[in-house]
């Protein structure tokens, strides 16, 4: 039986991506800052564990726990938008601290037990801001970027070794806490000289022409952990495939 762990699961796409993994006969490891045991089905094949990317404690802890691992999801993250002039450099020293560093402490952790199984696959969710960039969010698509071109570095080190790795790109999702875990209010990042560039980029937020769902993201994950192919990017949702598609046209 397949294991997978999968970071941030406490709500949307790592929650959707536990829950479909377990309803493909996977044995789960769902991972949060803070447990909560009432999000998940009461399974056997679940496991919720604590963990914080950013404490190197927390992840040893989590990959004793964990035992051998199929799969790798680094799903955690946070986000921040606002003008990046006044963005304070130490929240985007958290961006950074979850959505790069984090993603690459877990993925030191694992490789040692992929490499001497030689199996395994590694999937990092990044976003289709890495397709696309977008207004507003500066600090947060650098942190995503790192990560794409990290994973494609990756698949090369460690192919060698059979292990895989790839990337899951999102689209947007309106109704996805874009700026969970920030301390700092949107309004706060958006000085009155940009209040009316601003204004339609919000606007435009609001009311996506495409989405993307929480599903279409678990999809795309289980994709990318499933096929044996050498195919590093994954859009998930209608938007970040027609960037996607955009972008080698």
């Amino acid at each position: 039986m397949n294991t997978v762990l999968i970071t941030g699961t406490s709500s949307g796409y790592g929650l959707e991506t536990a829950r479909h993994f377990h309803a493909q006969g996977w044995t789960v490891i769902a991972t949060m800052r803070t447990p909560r045991g009432d999000l998940l089905p009461k399974s056997d094949r679940i496991r919720i564990l604590p963990l914080d990317v950013t404490h190197p404690d927390s992840i040893d802890a989590a990959i004793r726990a964990a035992g051998p691992i199929d799969v790798l999801v680094n799903n955690a993250g946070i986000g921040v938008v606002g003008a990046f002039e006044a963005t304070p450099m130490a929240h985007i020293r958290k961006v950074f601290e979850t959505n790069t560093f984090g993603v690459m402490a877990m993925v030191q952790a694992v490789i040692p037990q992929m490499r001497a199984r030689r199996s395994g696959v590694i999937v990092n969710i990044t976003s289709s801001v890495t397709l696309a960039p977008h207004p507003l969010a500066a600090a947060y698509t650098a942190s995503k970027q790192a990560i794409e071109g990290f994973t494609g570095s990756l698949a090369h080190e460690l192919g060698a070794f059979g292990v895989q790795a790839k990337l899951v790109e999102p689209g947007y999702a309106p109704t996805t806490r874009f700026a969970i875990n920030t301390d700092i209010p949107v309004t706060d990042l958006i000085p009155e000289a940009y209040a009316n560039y601003a204004g339609p980029i919000f606007a435009t937020f609001a009311n996506p022409e495409l989405t993307t769902q929480e599903s279409d993201v678990a999809q795309a994950v289980w994709l990318a952990a499933t096929d044996k192919t050498d195919r590093l990017h994954y859009p998930a949702g209608a938007d970040a495939v027609a960037l996607s598609q955009a972008k080698v046209a």
